[in-house]
């Protein structure tokens, strides 16, 4: 057999294999609530791969190993995750609810949360984004650069709250 049709072979197989996925480097600082998630999140994964390997033969082989990647990756984020508690402090972190106003005094809430449970949409904003890190240790009166690919934007911090 030619040495090609090894490779093809081998070059098959790895692509049933899913990409890991990518663990970040930032330290993994999580609220009370994306710590419940993660948690929850676990438990749906192993609920889904007991459901898929009680099937026996009739299995999705590629659901499986899916599943067993997302496992390890959302395992490996629980273990890290340090869990930070906001209390009432004059300087935002993680957790807090911030309101920034930008140069056109458009307001904006945000709240601080860790990379796993960051939701834009819904205003929960990784720290580790330039706009966490820009509003992260601000003061209400602060004025700070909020670093963006469309071009830096001067915002003042209005409020900290905890909600």
């Amino acid at each position: 057999m030619s040495r090609a049709f090894v490779n093809e072979d081998n070059a098959a197989a790895q692509a049933d294999q899913p990409v890991e996925r990518q663990v970040s480097a930032q330290p993994n600082y999580v609220t009370p609530a994306g710590l419940a998630q993660l948690q929850a999140r676990v438990t749906e994964l192993q609920q889904l791969h007991s459901q898929q390997s009680a099937q026996g033969e009739r299995a999705d082989k590629q659901r499986i190993a899916d599943i067993e990647r997302d496992l390890r990756y959302f395992n490996q984020r629980l273990q890290s995750a340090q869990v930070v508690r906001p209390s009432h402090c004059d300087q935002v972190r993680i957790g807090h609810w911030v309101t920034f106003a930008d140069e056109h005094d458009q307001e904006r809430c945000v709240q601080l949360v860790g990379e796993d449970q960051a939701d834009a949409a819904n205003g929960l904003i990784n720290w580790g984004s330039p706009l966490g890190r820009a509003l992260l240790g601000a003061k209400v009166g602060d004025e700070v650069v909020w670093k963006r690919p469309a071009g830096d934007l001067s915002i003042e911090v209005v409020a900290i709250d905890l909600k």
